[in-house]
């Protein structure tokens, strides 16, 4: 139990709920208007199942973030679980959200804030995928019973293989138990199969059809890539009957799912895949990505990049963001050390630098206390320890501007 969970007060209403208790559904928010209505409209229909406060707040690109809807509830409650509208745990879960959430905890030290998991794989969102399917097949007039009715559940892709092994999962479950001819998974991005191979393999078992299942939230730019990629697969094979279903929306199953995660929140009970978490054990092939600091590292900069996105309709994720982030422990320690005087300094002679292309921030502890103040520099996974104002201008004119490490303030390469 955290120091927060212990500080709040426990009052309850007749009915056992909290009458002092909120709820923020933290989506990701985005520049297309109405993928963010999406998440208000769940967030008002989960108010109304739960009965209590439900606010939406967004990681980025849409308004409030989360810190600042979590401040519009902490002046009226104690207690807020976080609930997280992510369909897998990738770097948004178990990164970014949580850096808001504990920014959160810090300027508001009287009030318990609970962060929850993300959708995950739950027997609602089978069921939910089960019936998409079976739109699908009415359109196409085929019945798995007496047709041989192959699927393809399609997914954004993630570079975190849990995530992208939860989507095999929910494969897997809707395959059980039904009489689909097979279940597949694929891919829009990032990993593969792609839904192009997905799709071509299904065609050499000669279905009678092919139902390509998104795996989205929404109706955005890549739902319907999904949509085009299994056109063209109608198209190129005459042979096979094929269309794309609906996105997940705001059907009533996903409150099902989010008043699950809101049980887990507030009773501390959530239970996340900590033992295939890349940042937290060794994988094969993702050995560097261990490490609390290098994942705080990797949301800090992930949050600053995202600043210069572009337009929805570009690649999605695609950043106009500057070569190198510069990461500067402002924490206690680091600060009584002289860290603002550090920051400042980085920050002026980036300004007066005609070659610097650098973001310059602060950062929350670093994990090296007693040997900062600490300068990170990212992606190049420099550390700077004991860094003094005067070294300020080294940094930027030598490593910022020419590439050049300034070795005798190496504290670590990671």
């Amino acid at each position: 139990m955290t120091a927060n969970a212990r500080a709040a007060p426990d009052a309850r209403d007749d009915t056992g709920v909290l009458d002092d208790e909120a709820v923020l559904l933290a989506g990701h928010g985005s520049r297309r208007e109405k993928s963010n209505e999406q998440v208000r409209t769940l967030a008002a229909d989960l108010e109304s199942r739960l009965g209590l406060p439900v606010d939406a707040g967004f990681l980025e690109l849409a308004k409030p973030s989360i810190p600042d809807a979590i401040a519009g509830l902490a002046a009226t409650v104690s207690r807020i679980s976080v609930v997280q509208l992510s369909l897998f745990a990738a770097s948004h879960v178990k990164n970014d959200v949580p850096l808001a959430v504990q920014r959160a905890r810090n300027e508001h030290p009287g009030v318990a804030i609970r962060n929850g998991a993300h959708l995950g794989v739950h027997p609602a969102l089978v069921d939910l995928l089960d019936d998409r399917a079976a739109a699908v097949e009415g359109e196409l007039g085929v019945d798995r019973e007496t047709d041989d009715v192959a699927v393809v559940l399609c997914a954004r892709g993630s570079s975190d293989p849990d995530a992208n092994s939860d989507a095999h999962k929910l494969a897997r479950l809707l395959y059980e138990g039904r009489e689909f001819d097979r279940v597949e998974t694929a891919f829009v991005g990032i990993t593969e199969p792609r839904l192009e191979e997905a799709l071509d393999a299904a065609a050499k078992h000669r279905p009678d059809a092919v139902v390509v299942l998104p795996y989205m939230l929404g109706d955005g730019v890549l739902t319907g890539r999904i949509r085009e990629g299994a056109a063209e697969f109608d198209d190129e094979y005459p042979y096979v009957d094929a269309a794309a279903g609906d996105p997940l929306g705001t059907d009533s199953r996903l409150l099902d799912v989010l008043g699950d995660r809101w049980q887990e929140a507030r009773t501390e009970s959530v239970d996340m895949s900590c033992d295939t978490c890349k940042y937290k054990v060794e994988l094969d092939g993702y050995e560097e990505d261990v490490g609390g600091a290098r994942a705080t590292l990797r949301a800090l900069t992930h949050r600053e990049s995202h600043a210069d996105r572009d337009d929805v309709d570009e690649e999605p994720h695609a950043h106009d963001a500057p070569a190198k982030h510069v990461a500067v422990c402002t924490n206690q320690t680091c600060a009584a050390d002289g860290a603002p005087a550090v920051l400042e300094g980085l920050r002026q002679a980036a300004r007066d630098s005609d070659a610097c292309d650098a973001r310059i921030t602060r950062s929350s502890c670093l994990g090296r206390c007693g040997d900062g103040p600490m300068v990170a520099v990212y992606p190049d996974g420099v550390w700077y320890g004991g860094v003094d104002g005067s070294d300020a201008e080294r940094i930027v004119s030598s490593h910022l501007d020419r590439d050049r490490i300034v070795s005798d303030l190496v504290d670590q390469v990671l």
